[in-house]
């Protein structure tokens, strides 16, 4: 299954004129494009899908969502075993 899965931005970069970042979701760090959300920066959360950030997202919303996967499996099934959901 592929979702939009909320994360936490930690760190934003270019690469080859394109926004980048690293995005934390719940414990499983990932590079992410960020060019559809220029408003995204260090600290933010965004609903990533194929490895894009799509939209803003508020932290509350981020890691409700994120729990609620957590607990169902749907973040083992995209990412393996995570750790814990702390910001």
């Amino acid at each position: 299954m592929c979702l939009g899965v909320p994360g936490r931005v930690e760190d934003v970069w270019e690469a080859d004129g394109t926004r980048m970042a690293t995005v934390d979701f719940g414990g499983v760090r990932k590079e992410v494009c960020l060019a559809y959300v220029p408003q995204v920066g260090v600290g933010d959360y965004t609903i990533v899908h194929v490895g894009f950030a799509l939209t803003k997202l508020d932290e509350a919303s981020a890691l409700e969502t994120l729990e609620l996967f957590k607990s169902v499996g749907l973040l083992e099934e995209e990412f393996g075993p995570t750790e814990s959901l702390s910001p």
